[in-house]
């Protein structure tokens, strides 16, 4: 995949940035999200509290999110990343050794960022508090991300992207299905 000129020269000077940087408590704060975030363990441990204490509009916000982030991981992590061939950033880049424990899939798209944000983006619209609260996380995510190396900021752009298209078919597909079916 071949980016621009400006777009890579940006790519490169955000990630250098943003992965010498390493206060320690944000550090960790970025680390523990991210674990949690890890195979999607923390999206679908919001879901469960969500279906338990929400009642009908926990249940509908839940279905919704857990919808739109099953959408966002086939796009992002079953297609973009199967076509694109996009190298991690340089080691070289990266001046901590969160480095290593890098995936060797395709940098682009971020589908850990797809996954945060489809989530957080369907479940807003049935209950903005909780959509409001599973944003912060999904943006710890998004920035964890180029923090720790896995990614350059166009791809973590382009996996909320995706994960805001994600959550917008979810919310509005079974709309239309019902619609065709009355």
């Amino acid at each position: 995949m071949r980016l621009p000129t400006t777009v890579r020269e940006m790519d490169c000077r955000l990630t250098k940035r943003m992965a010498s940087r390493r206060e320690p408590g944000l550090h960790h704060t970025l680390s523990a999200v991210e674990e949690m975030a890890e195979g999607t363990k923390l999206w679908w441990g919001a879901a469960a509290v969500m279906v338990w204490a929400g009642g009908w509009k926990g249940r509908k916000a839940a279905v919704a999110g857990l919808t739109a982030l099953t959408l966002a991981q086939l796009v992002s992590n079953g297609v973009c990343k199967q076509v694109s061939d996009r190298p991690r950033p340089p080691k070289e880049w990266i001046p901590h050794d969160e480095v290593e424990d890098r995936p060797d899939s395709s940098s682009f798209p971020s589908g850990h960022t797809a996954a945060a944000v489809a989530f957080a983006a369907a479940v807003a619209p049935s209950w903005p508090l909780a959509g409001a609260v599973c944003a912060v996380p999904a943006a710890l995510v998004s920035v964890e991300r180029v923090q720790s190396g896995a990614h350059y900021p166009s791809d973590v752009a382009a996996g909320a992207a995706i994960g805001l298209v994600s959550a917008w078919l979810a919310r509005r597909l079974p709309q239309q299905v019902l619609r065709r079916w009355r």
